[in-house]
């Protein structure tokens, strides 16, 4: 992989003028989020994975939560203000977001949704997120994770 490869998360960091640093690992689509944090040296609960859902109004949201950890869809509806909530199906990820599975990110979807994350997040100084591509991840402060995808923090696991 060369240097230069951006992914379209990092082009939005980039344009905010936001602090990230790119990680890059060979991009085995059947790895777990566990599998990548240990790749990265990094605890799993600092390693954040990218959910989209849609909820009973047809309303899509998108949460963020430790790879090791599920989503309860229950804290997740309720956050949100839903009756309910489900996972999308893989095949409406692409067209939705822009982005693959695993390679999903908060950050620069095709269109903005109303995003969650753990409400752990801001205990870390530094957390990672899909950097938008298989095997690339980026590391930044929680602060400005929140910021950038405009995030409401939200017990949701």
């Amino acid at each position: 992989m060369s240097k230069t490869e951006r992914t379209n998360v990092m082009r939005v960091l980039d344009q905010k003028k936001t602090e990230y640093t790119a990680h890059t690992y060979d991009p085995d689509p059947t790895l777990t989020g566990e599998q990548i944090a240990a790749i990265l040296g990094e605890d799993a609960k600092k390693v954040f994975k990218t959910l989209v859902t849609v909820g009973k109004t047809g309303v899509h949201y998108v949460f963020v939560v430790p790879v090791e950890a599920e989503l309860d869809l229950k804290k997740a509806a309720k956050a949100a203000g839903e009756k309910s909530i489900e996972m999308i199906k893989q095949k409406e990820l692409l067209p939705l977001t822009g982005y693959v599975h695993g390679g999903c990110s908060p950050i620069g979807m095709k269109k903005p949704f109303k995003t969650f994350i753990h409400e752990s997040a801001p205990n870390y100084d530094k957390v990672f997120v899909s950097a938008g591509k298989v095997g690339f991840q980026i590391e930044l402060s929680p602060a400005d994770l929140i910021a950038v995808a405009g995030c409401a923090a939200a017990d949701i696991i």
